[in-house]
């Protein structure tokens, strides 16, 4: 099948592109792109007023099939992933049974290959049962198809355990993503600590319990000369601790959440659990340090941490609701709107954020349109102002704070494989 886009504005992370360039693919593949293309083709579509971006990467998202197929399945959460824009997203290994083991990976593999309708890469667990105790086969895993590892929904607490991991990855040449929490610092916190805690009477959770973790991984990647990537960053200390490592050439990524990027604990209230998500929205300088983290290249990526659950969950007391939220269809609009539009960002570094360096992180072939290239890509309005509501979502969970919020920039198409996957 051949498809022509005709008269897009074409935004790459790296390359750039006269104004209203056409694009034409064949067979799933960039084959030119240029003004005033002029070939017959099975589709062609009207780009006037459109940006064409390449497809987005989701490095860290939560499918939740098998065993919790009730919030979410690789069907509903790939639909979902194409509503917002994205051809590649990596599902965290947290699922029931834990992807801990050679058959958990076949059988999951055997789930996407049915049911997936973009790229969906999995990532397998650190530990057998996410214990910190024992690794898994990483090499088995690897070879299989795991495109990382982290035992995400959990931290790899043990020391001796995460050094050997990194040290497996760096044997293997593959990637460690942790999340970092120390519980003993969390004790049954539920929000941010801090002024909102305070008023509302609600047990806050230290920044501390974050930044510690992170400073130990930093201590453990040096140690074993080889990188990590931190997921979910979220506080101002972290920010610091991740940037001043990068100076002294540790390898170390990090990535933010756009709802960190774009709400602070001051939206919360008592019984708003759709707010509650791990780690917690934080202080509105939290929010804005993670914005200039982003801005002056500290933070490298932008990740979804995609969770939906199932509205009985969430419509519960604050101490017991589910964190999480689900936000894989609204992030898109989000960050163009906080970041591009306030001009922390241009579109391009947006591009580089959301595709291209989650791409070189993973070490995949994704985030570029260019010619030879597969035709994953996204077109977007970027004038449409569009109030989110999330009971139109794919995604079987309903649970974002950005219900009833306006954001700029709208997904009109979404291409994977030279193939609408969403229109």
């Amino acid at each position: 099948m051949n498809i022509l886009i005709k008269k897009a504005s074409i935004v790459d992370a790296i390359d750039s592109y006269p104004q209203d360039s056409d694009i034409l693919i064949v067979d799933g593949i960039i084959v030119q792109i240029g003004v005033g293309i002029d070939v017959e083709a099975d589709q062609i579509i009207d780009g006037r007023g459109l940006t064409l971006l390449p497809g987005l990467v989701d490095m860290h998202c939560h499918l939740r099939e098998p065993g919790f197929e009730y919030k979410e399945t690789v069907a509903s959460g790939t639909n979902a992933a194409a509503k917002g824009g994205y051809t590649t997203i990596c599902c965290m290994p947290n699922t029931k049974p834990v992807i801990d083991h050679e058959d958990m990976l076949k059988n999951l593999l055997e789930i996407i290959e049915k049911d997936a309708v973009v790229h969906v890469l999995p990532i397998a667990a650190v530990s057998i049962g996410q214990q910190s105790q024992s690794l898994t086969d990483m090499k088995k895993l690897k070879e299989l198809g795991a495109i990382a590892f982290s035992d995400d929904g959990q931290p790899v607490s043990n020391n001796a355990v995460m050094l050997e991991a990194l040290l497996k990855a760096k044997e293997y040449g593959t990637l460690i993503i942790d999340h970092c929490e120390d519980h003993s610092l969390v004790k049954g916190g539920l929000i941010n600590e801090g002024k909102k805690a305070e008023e509302l009477g609600l047990p806050g959770i230290s920044k501390l319990s974050e930044e510690l973790p992170v400073l130990r991984d930093i201590m453990l990647a040096a140690e074993a000369d080889f990188r990590i990537h931190i997921a979910h960053v979220s506080t101002r200390g972290t920010v610091d601790i991740i940037r001043e490592a990068k100076k002294r050439g540790i390898q170390v990524t990090c990535e933010v959440t756009p709802h960190h990027i774009a709400l602070s604990d001051e939206i919360i209230t008592a019984g708003y659990t759709d707010c509650k998500v791990n780690p917690p929205l934080r202080s509105p300088e939290d929010m804005e340090a993670v914005k200039q983290g982003l801005k002056d290249g500290t933070i490298d990526a932008i990740a979804t941490d995609h969770a939906p659950h199932h509205e009985s969950e969430k419509n519960q007391d604050f101490k017991i609701a589910a964190n999480g939220i689900s936000g894989i269809e609204t992030s898109f609009a989000v960050c163009f709107t906080e970041l591009v539009d306030t001009g922390v960002l241009s579109l391009k570094e947006l591009a580089a954020k959301m595709s291209y360096n989650p791409s070189r992180i993973l070490g995949i072939n994704k985030g570029r349109i260019a010619v030879g290239e597969l035709a994953d890509m996204v077109l977007v309005d970027l004038n449409k102002t569009t109030r989110i509501d999330k009971n139109t979502f794919l995604s079987k969970g309903k649970n974002t704070p950005f219900h009833g919020r306006s954001y700029k920039g709208e997904v009109v198409y979404t291409i994977v494989k030279g193939k609408i996957a969403y229109q």
